[in-house]
């Protein structure tokens, strides 16, 4: 199992409430060729995990034309059902990747809170701030305001500084005040984005928000590929966690986030997914791997990224940014938020390295079991509460409707 500290250990684990009551360790030297690997679920806290309704759609194009031209028109037929669908179907991949925690953007965040808790994954749901949307201000209060915390929590959130203008977003701010929560945001995703922020407000995206006062609570800022170095100190200044997003931004055409870079300048550095059109998947275990090569060929140095730091940015690190400092570790008095891998597979076989191993060869496909709070919530491809023929039936309709040529 994998322990604080960067240690491995071999031994058993005390499960009481939903928490890690004790760790026996022990010696086991013929873990070394098979046996069952415990890590820390994984969280992935960059999402829109409903968009496995539209899963690899628009391949091939840069951003803006991909939004544009492929997801839009195909978001504007969305309705609550579809979206609490296509949240279900994704809340079943992540649990069969070992994912334990999602933080989601997307429209009806209502279903798709309805979805995760159904489900049992963990989430950090948000109303999407836009501007050009009448009441959605007064919406994006009201839905965090009103939201009863359990697994699923509401944070605050505007989808980024190019579609929502200042007015709104120190509203937003001041409302946040009182309900104390991060704000979860896209942030210099391209160049386009950051140099027209430049060109609108005389500073960088990360500058804006954080003169908004959006930052005062805290953040968590997907794809921040093209931050400066000023910008990593307001970061760290304000303790906003950098999500790294590898596949997507590498699909997309975006760039390379310079996550060595912040992590020197003191910046948290997690990992997500994005969504299942510009990825196209949900596999927390490709993230990592990527998350540790792009890196080490950017600066051609193959020291950056290792595998404890990958491995930490996708447990800890995400855990701590979405306010759930219980979890991703495997420590007593922790949240028992698991997932077991079967390691007698050939290409996990010898584990004479676990941490490279879990970085540069483990699948999603690995994992055998997922447990958030001490509840099994997948094992051996069931999920215990969930009706699988029943949710991958609603999703096919719901495919089918949106997309009736197929």
């Amino acid at each position: 199992m994998l322990l604080p500290g960067r240690k491995v250990g071999f031994g058993d684990l005390l499960i009481e409430n939903g928490k890690i009551a004790e760790i026996v360790l022990r010696d086991d030297p013929g873990a070394l060729n098979g046996g069952r690997l415990l890590m820390p679920g994984l969280v992935n806290c960059h999402g829109h995990t409903a968009m496995t309704l539209v899963r690899g759609l628009g391949g091939g194009l840069p951003l803006q034309r991909w939004l544009e031209e492929a997801i839009f028109p195909v978001e504007a037929k969305m309705c609550a059902e579809d979206i609490r669908s296509g949240a279900l179907w994704g809340a079943m991949e992540m649990l069969a990747g070992g994912t334990v925690c999602v933080a989601d953007m997307y429209d009806f965040p209502g279903e798709g809170a309805d979805a995760f808790a159904e489900a049992g994954i963990k989430a950090n749901v948000c109303r999407v701030g836009l501007n050009f949307i009448e009441g959605r201000l007064a919406d994006c209060i009201g839905f965090t305001r009103g939201w009863k915390p359990s697994r699923v929590v509401a944070d605050i959130c505007i989808h980024s500084e190019y579609l929502t203008d200042r007015g709104f977003c120190r509203e937003l701010a001041a409302a946040n005040r009182e309900l104390k929560r991060p704000l979860h945001v896209h942030v210099s995703e391209t160049k386009r984005e950051h140099d027209g922020c430049i060109a609108r407000h005389g500073k960088t995206p990360m500058a804006y928000l954080a003169d908004t006062g959006l930052l005062d609570r805290g953040a968590y800022a997907a794809h921040c590929v093209w931050c400066s170095d000023d910008d990593f100190r307001i970061m760290r200044e304000y303790g906003v966690t950098l999500v790294h997003n590898p596949t997507s931004n590498l699909k997309l055409g975006s760039g390379f986030a310079r996550v060595p870079e912040a992590v020197a300048a003191g910046v948290r550095v997690a990992l997500g997914t994005d969504g299942c059109a510009s990825n196209d998947n949900l596999d927390m275990f490709e993230e990592m791997h990527l998350a540790s090569l792009v890196h080490k060929g950017r600066l051609n140095d193959p020291t950056v990224a290792g595998a404890w730091d990958v491995i930490e940015m996708a447990t800890k690190n995400g855990a701590h940014a979405l306010g759930r400092t219980d979890s991703g570790e495997i420590a007593v008095g922790k949240a028992a938020d698991l997932c077991l891998v079967d390691l007698d597979k050939p290409h996990l076989c010898p584990a004479l390295d676990i941490p490279n191993l879990i970085v540069n060869s483990m699948h999603a496909s690995d994992v055998i079991m997922t447990m958030v709070d001490g509840e099994v919530v997948y094992d051996r491809g069931q999920w215990p509460t969930i009706n699988h023929e029943r949710a991958g039936y609603d999703f096919k309709c719901a495919v089918r409707r949106l997309f009736k040529a197929l």
